[in-house]
């Protein structure tokens, strides 16, 4: 039996809907610190909200060219675990982030299969690739993008699969992407408004990842 791809339930800040998402047991919450996102979470979300949540649940803050300061204080005061670094962030950036302490998953967009190029150098900086579709808009276009352009990838280092992913493609990412995912980060296409989630759609592709996995 393979191990389960694991799933990130991203853009929340909405304490009684993370309650209800809590209970679903994901495997990462994560949250965007990134003020011009319409699911900036830094004016909503509370300390004591994000603690309350089990330390089996990976909290994740989602930051975009933030400096290495503004990044750990975030994280030390909604006490998270991981950093997720979505701007233009340095290798030596990331492992600053990660000599604090923290996982960090680095984010990549990807058009085409040359766009891989980049992710090379960041292989010892981080312990997670995110894939993402190209957008101007950082904090979920609710777009794919082309998952043949991983045709070529071949590293071992795991990643999560991200660009508008919504509940019919639980049988696609399990049976079509080139290389199975670590986890999948799903957002935007199960919201009912930006950063509120429809926690039934989440069960159900919860389901639906988890009997396509074993």
């Amino acid at each position: 039996m393979d191990n389960p791809i694991k799933i990130k339930v991203c853009g929340m800040r909405d304490r009684q809907n993370i309650e209800q998402l809590v209970k679903l047991k994901p495997h990462y919450i994560g949250f965007i610190f990134y003020n011009k996102s319409p699911r900036y979470a830094g004016s909503i979300l509370t300390p004591e909200t994000a603690m309350a949540i089990p330390e089996t649940i990976k909290k994740t803050g989602v930051f975009v060219n933030a400096d290495i300061k503004t990044i750990k204080a975030t994280c030390q005061r909604f006490n998270l675990q991981v950093a997720q670094l979505h701007g233009k962030e340095t290798p030596e950036h990331c492992m600053e982030i990660r000599r604090a302490g923290y996982e960090v998953i680095k984010a990549f967009s990807l058009k085409q299969p040359s766009d891989l190029d980049d992710v090379l150098t960041y292989n010892n900086a981080c312990d997670f690739f995110l894939f993402d579709t190209p957008t101007d808009k950082h904090g979920g276009s609710g777009e794919k993008f082309d998952w043949s352009v991983l045709n070529n990838f071949n590293e071992e280092k795991p990643f999560f699969l991200s660009g508008g992913i919504e509940e019919a493609d639980s049988q696609s990412i399990r049976h079509n992407c080139p290389y199975r995912p670590y986890a999948v980060d799903i957002n935007s296409r199960f919201e009912v408004s930006p950063g509120l989630k429809n926690i039934e759609a989440v069960r159900r592709f919860m389901m639906a990842m988890k009997q396509k996995s074993t």
